[in-house]
């Protein structure tokens, strides 16, 4: 599929409208856990790929540095994160904001989804706030998103 039939495929997309939206107050940021989401269908070797329409997430454990991206959508060039993951996952840009003191620590866990979806009610519904609530029971007050 090319980049024009996507953007067709998707141009009568409504936005959706909330009555209310959830927003909390994090600690100063110089005190705050940052967790990187992405949805560049990224696991770990160990892990099981995304599936095309698979709306769940993965849970990447930032001591590794073994990621995979599974991600499958055309409009994808996949060639920046085999040069330099932070491309997608900025997680040594991170622990230097760590040692540099402005950000407090970067969380021990983060997460990836499938970005490549066109239903994405069930991400709306279910998975997102399932992960957003793992992240807040892991202590994470900041989410940096890396949309891909």
């Amino acid at each position: 599929m090319s980049d024009s039939d996507l953007k067709a495929q998707t141009a009568d997309f409504e936005t959706p409208v909330f009555e209310s939206t959830a927003f909390t107050t994090p600690p100063p940021l110089s005190e705050a856990t940052v967790a990187i989401v992405t949805t560049s269908s990224l696991h770990h070797p160990d892990q099981e790929d995304f599936g095309p329409t698979e709306t769940g997430y993965r849970v990447l454990n930032g001591s590794q540095r073994d990621y995979v991206t599974g991600h499958w959508s055309p409009n994808f060039d996949a060639t920046g994160f085999a040069y330099d993951m932070n491309t997608v996952f900025p997680l040594d840009r991170l622990d230097e904001l760590s040692s540099q003191g402005v950000i407090g620590k970067v969380a021990g866990h983060h997460l990836s989804y499938a970005g490549n979806q066109f239903e994405l009610s069930a991400v709306r519904m279910d998975s997102g706030p399932s992960g957003g609530r793992w992240l807040k029971e892991q202590g994470v007050d900041v989410v940096l998103l890396t949309p891909v």
